[in-house]
């Protein structure tokens, strides 16, 4: 069974937001859906989508899970955007979480860094 994952961003200003979220991920847009609506795919059946919905902005939370926490992290920060918390759970698990222009929320999480 193949299985896509495709949470989508309400947002406020869709222009503004289309610009944060290609430097939070690095790359354009993979395709517009719509007019308000852009698509990435972060990996092959994973999507992140980011729709202009005014009423229902800064209410998202998503997590995404890599290998290089930190490799990501840091190629995120040299496009200019920081974490709003940065967490290690009990059992060593890392959390990086960045916050949109609405307040919704994209959390990379990654392995507990090895010794």
């Amino acid at each position: 069974m193949a299985l896509d994952l495709f949470p989508v961003m309400p947002v406020t200003d869709f222009a503004a937001a289309t610009d944060w979220y290609e430097r939070l991920f690095g790359a354009p847009f993979a395709f517009r859906a719509h007019d308000t609506e852009v698509v990435w795919e972060l990996a092959e059946h994973r999507y992140v989508a980011v729709h202009q919905a005014p009423e229902h902005a800064g209410h998202t939370h998503v997590t995404v899970f890599v290998d290089d926490l930190d490799a990501l992290a840091d190629g995120i920060a040299a496009r200019g955007i920081e974490p709003a918390v940065r967490e290690t759970y009990g059992n060593g698990v890392r959390k990086f979480t960045y916050h949109d222009p609405d307040g919704n929320e994209i959390g990379y999480g990654g392995a507990p860094l090895s010794d």
